[in-house]
Order: structure tokens, then sequence, then C-alpha cells
């Protein structure tokens, strides 16, 4: 049986006020996660393999008591629980020494070290990556028509990052993701751009709107070209995808609004990092495309 706390949510009575405070943030956590990458709860179910009914229960702060003792053995080690089950290699003492400094500075302090870092590392390879032009968003932002466009104004290749990964895959993107899952998808994501990267000097890349979400491939995007971020308002999102042809978004509206309005709000700060941003809201395309050689030129 579970009890309420202050603010009416249930809580386990047999953890601890700071257990089931944990316990909520993580499950607020996931939510987040999810919602920026575009996930239902059902679509997650299916990629990890885990029962819609326990994530149910993990979101709202009931999850296994085995997070808790894995927890506890973190502590016990005197790691963050993130450290124990990282799944790649152990940091390089560098970058791990980096991550606690940068831990301890207040936020105003790690927009401004991030800021220094971005510009020390960008300047020595300005030129060239503003020769290889990136346009992020949601779809719907006219990533693919201003795009195509762009390249053909500068006269420079045109690449669909979605495409590439199929080709690289040799499989489409709904076989991918039902075969071998989200996790595949992203290491096929980060192959392909980082092979885009290394043999195309010039380019135009229109990346999957997700991309954002993916801090690795995401830093390599934004090192590697001048990243222009295609803005509009959830409604244009949404008339634009139906007017493509899409339908699905339109079954049942209101859901699929807020889901929208949901994975735009959680991917804001990663698409604000981009270097210029083209707000395409009420504008016609040609009024977009003049506005983005604009940016371009300064």
């Amino acid at each position: 049986m579970s009890t309420a706390n202050t603010d009416g949510r249930l809580q386990r009575p047999d953890l601890s006020v700071e257990e089931n405070g944990y316990l909520m943030m993580l499950g607020e956590r996931i939510r987040e996660l999810r919602a920026r990458r575009g996930m239902t709860r059902k679509i997650l179910a299916r990629q990890s393999g885990v029962s819609e009914r326990y994530l149910a229960q993990l979101e709202t702060g009931h999850g296994n008591i085995s997070i808790i003792l894995l927890r506890q053995i973190a502590h016990g080690l005197g790691l963050p629980i993130v450290d124990l089950v990282r799944e790649e290699a152990e940091q390089p003492a560098e970058l791990a020494q980096l991550i606690q400094y940068l831990n301890r500075l207040p936020p105003t302090a790690l927009t401004r070290a991030r800021q220094l870092l971005e510009a020390e590392v960008a300047s020595a390879g300005e030129a060239s990556r503003r020769q290889r032009i990136a346009l992020i968003g949601l779809r719907g932002a006219g990533k693919t028509t201003l795009g195509t466009m762009l390249s053909e104004h500068l006269g420079v290749p045109f690449i669909e990052l979605a495409k590439r990964i199929e080709q690289d895959a040799g499989a489409e993107l709904s076989e991918i993701f039902s075969l071998y899952g989200q996790a595949a998808y992203r290491r096929y994501e980060r192959r392909s751009l980082e092979a885009i990267v290394e043999n195309n000097p010039r380019f135009v890349i229109v990346p999957g709107g997700s991309i954002v979400s993916e801090s690795a491939t995401f830093d390599l995007l934004l090192s590697s070209c001048f990243t222009i971020w295609l803005k509009a308002s959830p409604e244009e999102h949404m008339s634009r995808v139906v007017a493509q042809g899409d339908y699905r978004p339109i079954k049942d509206s209101r859901e699929a609004m807020d889901d929208l309005k949901r994975i735009l709000a959680g991917r804001i700060a990663m698409y604000d990092r981009a270097d210029a941003i083209v707000d395409t809201s009420g504008k016609t395309v040609d009024e977009s495309f003049a506005e983005m050689l604009e940016v371009l030129r300064g």
C-alpha cells in the first residue's frame, strides 16, 4: 500500500522520504527523455522489452526496489550511479576530471564554460565548418524544402541523414527500429554522420529532429557544421505534416498536439544551441529562404 506525500503523490511506505524522492526524480527524468525522443510509452515498451505497466509505475515514482539497491552500491563505492551502469568503456581521466569540475559550477557559470569551450574548439575549424550547413528542427519545419533550395543555390550536395543511414544499414528505418531497436539506430546515425563529415568538405545536411537528444552525435554536428534551427509553432508543424499527406496526427488531434508541444518544449534548449535561428512561422518558403541566406552572409 502507498501513502500520499504533501503534494498528493503516492509514496512507497517501505522506503524513506529521500528514497521516494529519488524514484520520483527518476520517473520524471525518464518521461522527459522519452518526450525529447518523441517516443510514446508504447514505443518505448516495444523498443526496450519492458512492459508498459512497469514503465507507468517507473514514471510515477514506483520503480523496482533493485534501483534503490543499485544506487546504494554506487554510493558505497563513492561513485554516481551513472558511472556504475555505464555501458561504454571507462572515461579517460581528463574527461572525468573535467566533468567533476563542471559539476561544481553554478548554472550561470556552466553556460559560460560551455560557450568558451565551444568557441575554442570551433575557432580552429570555423572556415571549413561554414562550408557544411545543417538544418535542424522538428518535422514540418521546412528542412527538406529549404535544404534542397539551399544546396542548389550553393552548388553543393544535399544529404538527408535518414536516407544515408538506410544505405549504410541496408534496411529501411522502420526495419532498423523493429529488428534492432533505437540503440542500433543511434549507432548507425553516429557512424553515418562521421562518414559524411569525413568524406564531404561541402554539403547541406538534414538530420532527424531527434538528433539533438543524442548528445555525442549532436555535439559532432555542432562542431562540424554551421547549424540553423528552422523554428515554427506547434500548430504550423502539425498543419505542414498533414499537408504532406500524413493524416495520423489528426486522428487524435488533441493528444497529438499535446505530444508535439511536449517534444518541442523538451528540445528547445538543445535546438537553441544552433549557430542561428530562422523562424518560418507565418512565412512563405521564399521569405524563409531569403532570411536563411541573410543569416549565412552574416
